[in-house]
């Protein structure tokens, strides 16, 4: 019987709580194998005693990136790790947005500012500012050209500690189709889901947010089911992955463009879509076995 760790992290009052753990940790032993959530920080893990490690939730990635693809590159030494560690790497970086617009794949149009760098902040359109590792919105704020002064003092801040942070004008066909994220999962979509828009106007940047307000169930549409698998298609050295969601938005054109691509520790929001929870046991159950 296959060992399968599906890694999270602990528990804290800045940390969401990954309702779907135990459904999924559950639906996997009903596949036929050992699984328990397992800490990714916990120095106790004997992560070679496993034959597959799933990253799922392990939501506090952000604050200690560095750390946590340290972890990443020497768990996959010892057992097969989803997704690979240099996946792991190439994605907690939201500079791979970069990577896929040189690739050819629409992307929200994005440009950083590092520590030391100058505030080169837009003085003629609505735009966002958020740090290029980051999740659930934290660090993420929305702005309009007569708040530069509060957006450099964000910039201040998280270049104080250490933060590049990238910048995009705001697209307003989120207020009008929202966000979607196309699921995949064991090399085909899984499901998809809709949510309204996250940064409200004024709302502060250190202040937490509803990271999926309005979430609802989607069916995507052919466009952006092709650009989703243009995203996946575009990930450096073609690696297998066990799971990806794609986050789209529409552009001024109405074509949908890529918000972020999350290869890390994607919520899979299997409450919405419950009958994929055995989709997904079936799969991981496959990749510790094939």
């Amino acid at each position: 019987m296959p060992r399968i760790a599906l890694v999270t992290c602990r528990p804290g009052p800045e940390v969401s709580v990954d309702r779907d753990l135990p459904v999924l940790v559950r639906a996997v032993e009903q596949a036929g194998a050992e699984a328990s959530a397992v800490l990714w920080d916990d120095p106790g893990v004997d992560w070679g005693s496993f034959d597959l490690a799933v990253i799922r939730s392990t939501w506090d990635y952000s604050w200690r990136a560095d750390e946590f693809t340290a972890w990443a590159e020497k768990c996959g030494e010892l057992t097969r790790l989803a997704n690979p560690a240099d996946v792991i790497r190439w994605n907690t970086d939201k500079r791979y947005l970069g990577d896929l617009a040189a690739a050819g794949v629409p992307v929200v149009p994005t440009r950083y500012i590092a520590p030391g760098e100058p505030a080169d902040l837009p003085d003629d359109h609505e735009y966002v500012v958020k740090p290029t590792s980051g999740a659930g919105a934290r660090f993420a704020a929305r702005y309009t050209p007569d708040e530069h002064a509060t957006a450099v003092r964000q910039l201040e801040r998280m270049h104080a500690e250490g933060f590049t942070a990238m910048v995009q004008p705001y697209v307003r066909g989120i207020d009008v189709s929202g966000e979607r994220a196309l699921q995949f999962f064991g090399g085909r979509l899984l499901h998809a889901s809709r949510k309204g828009a996250v940064l409200a106007p004024g709302t502060p940047y250190d202040e937490r947010k509803v990271a999926h307000p309005g979430l609802e169930p989607w069916t995507p549409t052919p466009a952006e089911l092709s650009t989703a698998e243009r995203a996946l298609a575009a990930v450096p050295d073609s690696p297998e992955l066990l799971y990806g969601r794609v986050d789209l938005v529409d552009g001024e054109d109405g074509r949908p463009r890529v918000m972020e691509l999350e290869l890390v520790e994607p919520n899979l929001f299997l409450s919405l879509h419950t009958g994929s929870v055995p989709r997904v046991a079936e799969a991981v159950l496959a990749a510790a076995t094939g």
